[in-house]
């Protein structure tokens, strides 16, 4: 195959124009200049980014010197045969090496780096560490058959025939040289690549990684670097190059002008105390107003935490109006430094889709947005059924900025998310990698920080402990080791101390009896009194840890009481999961008719429910909180003296919790009065339980990574389970997904040993969608893990 007259850097646009490669890496170099120090001044995206990686301001310059050279030398390994062909052919052909590896690998030949090293402002270890790894597929080869190890083949065929000498690529150098001030690179390019002959370079490049990662990586425990400094503009600079790769490959594909586009949403004024006053908070009060029919007045607790640091732990029983305090304390934090936006992250999109219709859904809708695994499906939903924050407003993405991905949300600016679409870029998420921009220029809130998982809380600590933004982490309960797991990474405890003194009226609401313990020997008796009290005409909400119970529980009232109760659980169509959500949210509005719903874990964050008797299996400590917060949650309207029963027994199995965890709440039940138990009383009972375990690691993979970068896992990695459809509706989810509609709606999480073998599965269907059969599913119950009960 002749040498083209120009090397392809992307296949050719809808329109038919090629990009080529060294148009493609200078529009990816004048992409970081034009994001972070456009026209030579630094923009507030620029210093947002310093301040967030902690690159003092001497060092700005030659960050993005660095930058820039990375920049333009990321993609020159696409200069070799095998890539030219699969572009130009427009067919499948089998690349034998990643283009990013090979690009790696020509700033390890002597000359390269040599000329490279001519400019002392330049690391030349970080450059390549950036380029080698802005795919996010390249691995340092230790472990057991790891993918993507560095200048490795992937196939039979062993060698790659470069183009390193076309003019393309010597525009890029001569590009490089122009912008470090270096000579012009002249010397004869190798003309093909195979691992015999490149051997000195591979293994100067492991020399070299291990040396950076030993110098500026965190331990497999820690943050910590040796070299701090070195540390911030290796990071600051592999998250550059993905970024401004990015944009300059996302704005070819959709034909916008990068000068233009970026300075539209990117360099905007900075958003201001008023305008989140005027957009969020204003509106939202007067929603309150009507619906409680009274003047509505912040609580002292509200304008004290306003005036907290930009790294404070709100700590706050249920129902004390902890989101309306951190949205003051965003507030506060937008009047005292220019910030683009306010992201408001939870653990659970049930959560996050709450907090948007709460909130986040009152602002317009081109500066507000929900954003989780199914925001795309929600926001539809919340279309066809508006509230009245949302009334006569369009969520969705014009067709253009959602074809841009994360960056065609570059432009709004309140976010009610999950944690995962911010901060799981400490696991190299690349979604979340192309939103840090937003992320270092915002005021970050994030809610339910007890619920997080081990993983979770690793990576929150880590970001913590490395990150300069503000963030405001939020709980009604929390063990006491993570409360000082959270301080020792620099979080103020709001409230404490004399703060307290002030806060007369959330005294007097945590103190309150709220509720009377009545402990049970088991399940059966803890059923005699459920049925005992909907017959009394009570609101009753039952917690159990697993589906299995959840059904069977279901199952049984259905016998005693003659109606099948709400079931609520994880293992819904999500069509269905959304309706019953609402239907339990609905029937626990209201007091005027008994009620009696059984659910799992998923009540103790996305269930707004202020049920008269809870019924609880144990669980750990601050999970039993939590659940004890959905009964008597609201004071309002009752009876003086009222006080919710709260029923708990033993489960007949510790799982899916550790023994240890039932063995804590045993002994937190036992320190517990049985009557005129109040909220505050349950949190010193909580906080005086014994600490368990050592320092938890803050290792993740985008602190420790050094030259490479491969995926890790944000959440623990359910591989027990599976998303499927019902066999009925299999060939119905093919069809919306050849008209290109989202399937959401027909998505079940089911265990993975239910799934029907593939030979069930029609042609279409993505390979992580499995097939279930449809007999195990129930618009009331869900899916039916015992299978004799279905």
């Amino acid at each position: 195959m002749r040498m083209p007259q120009h090397l392809p850097a992307k296949s050719p646009r809808r329109d038919g124009e090629l990009l080529s490669l060294d148009r493609h890496c200078a529009e990816t170099e004048e992409a970081a200049s034009r994001l972070f120090r456009p026209q030579g001044e630094w923009s507030r995206w620029g210093n947002a980014w310093c301040r967030f990686f902690r690159i003092p301001v001497p060092l700005r310059d030659r960050w993005l010197l660095n930058l820039r050279v990375a920049c333009l030398a990321h993609d020159l390994g696409k200069a070799n045969a095998d890539f030219v062909k699969a572009v130009i052919e427009r067919g499948f052909h089998e690349q034998p090496i990643r283009h990013e590896h090979l690009s790696a690998l020509f700033l390890h030949l002597p000359a390269v780096r040599a000329w490279l090293r001519g400019n002392t402002g330049l690391d030349v270890d970080v450059i390549t560490a950036a380029v080698l790894s802005h795919h996010l597929k390249a691995h340092d080869g230790t472990g057991e058959h790891p993918p993507w190890q560095w200048g490795n083949f992937q196939g039979l065929v062993q060698q790659v025939v470069l183009h390193f000498s076309h003019p393309d690529v010597q525009r890029i150098l001569d590009r490089m040289a122009e912008v470090a001030g270096l000579p012009r690179l002249t010397f004869q390019p190798p003309a093909r690549y195979t691992a015999k002959e490149w051997e000195k370079e591979r293994s100067d490049g492991k020399r070299a990684a291990h040396d950076l990662r030993k110098a500026a990586c965190g331990t497999s425990e820690s943050v910590e670097a040796r070299d701090p400094a070195r540390q911030s503009l290796l990071l600051a600079t592999k998250a550059g190059v993905i970024v401004a790769d990015a944009v300059s490959s996302g704005l070819f594909r959709e034909g916008h002008s990068l000068a233009d586009w970026i300075a539209r949403h990117v360099h905007r004024p900075p958003l201001a105390a008023e305008d989140l006053e005027r957009e969020i908070l204003a509106p939202r009060i007067r929603e309150l107003e009507g619906q409680r029919k009274a003047k509505f007045s912040y609580h002292r607790f509200q304008d004290l935490a306003a005036e907290q640091p930009g790294r404070a732990l709100l700590m706050a029983a249920c129902g004390a109006g902890k989101s309306m305090a951190a949205y003051r304390w965003a507030q506060s934090q937008l009047a005292h430094q220019p910030l683009g936006s306010v992201l408001f992250l939870y653990p659970t999109r049930g959560t996050a889709t709450e907090g948007f219709r709460d909130y986040v859904g009152h602002a317009p809708e081109t500066e507000a947005t929900l954003l989780h695994g199914s925001s795309a499906y929600e926001l539809r939903g919340i279309a066809e059924n508006p509230s009245e924050a949302t009334q006569g407003k369009n969520y969705s993405l014009e067709e253009a900025s959602a074809r841009l991905f994360a960056l065609g949300l570059w432009g709004r600016r309140y976010f009610s998310a999950t944690v995962d679409q911010f901060i799981s870029f400490m696991e190299h998420r690349y979604e979340s990698l192309c939103l840090l921009p937003l992320l270092a220029d915002s005021a970050v809130i994030i809610d339910e920080v007890h619920s997080f998982s081990e993983s979770m809380l690793r990576s929150l600590l880590a970001f913590l402990k490395r990150f300069d933004v503000p963030v405001l982490c939020m709980t009604a309960t929390l063990l006491p080791q993570r409360r000082e797991q959270l301080q020792a990474a620099g979080l103020k405890v709001f409230p404490d101390g004399a703060e307290r003194a002030e806060l007369q009226d959330l005294e007097v609401a945590e103190d309150h009896p709220r509720y009377s313990l009545e402990p049970v020997e088991g399940e059966e008796e803890a059923l005699q009194r459920a049925v005992a009290a909907f017959e009394a005409g009570n609101r009753v909400l039952w917690v159990v840890n697993t589906v299995r119970r959840c059904q069977a529980l279901a199952r049984k009232l259905d016998a005693r009481l003659g109606r099948i109760p709400l079931c609520y659980h994880s293992r819904f169509k999500l069509d269905d999961r959304k309706r019953m959500h609402g239907e339990t949210v609905s029937a626990f509005k209201q007091r005027a008719t008994p009620q009696v719903a059984v659910t799992t874990q998923v009540c103790e964050m996305s269930l707004d429910l202020d049920a008269d008797v809870l019924i609880t299996e144990w669980a750990p400590p601050s999970s039993l909180v939590q659940r004890f917060g959905r009964c008597n949650r609201k004071l309002d309207g009752k009876k003086d003296g009222f006080t919710g029963r709260l029923i708990t027994y033993k489960p007949e199995s510790h799982r899916p919790y550790e023994k240890e965890d039932l063995a804590d709440a045993a002994a937190f039940l036992a320190e517990l009065p049985g009557s005129t138990l109040s909220q505050k009383k349950l949190a010193e009972k909580l906080d005086a339980l014994p600490r368990r375990g050592g320092t938890p690691s803050t290792a993740t993979a985008f602190l420790t990574g050094g030259y490479f970068a491969t995926p890790g896992h944000f959440r623990e990695e359910d591989e027990f389970g599976a998303n499927a459809v019902l066999r009925t509706e299999a060939a119905e989810v093919v069809a919306a997904l050849e008209r290109g509609k989202p399937i959401d709606g027909y998505l079940i999480n089911v265990p993975r040993k239910d799934c029907l073998p593939d030979a069930e599965r029609p042609a279409g269907l993505p390979p992580h969608v499995h097939v279930v059969d449809e007999n195990r599913y129930t618009r009331e119950l869900g899916f039916l893990v015992d299978k004799e009960t279905a």
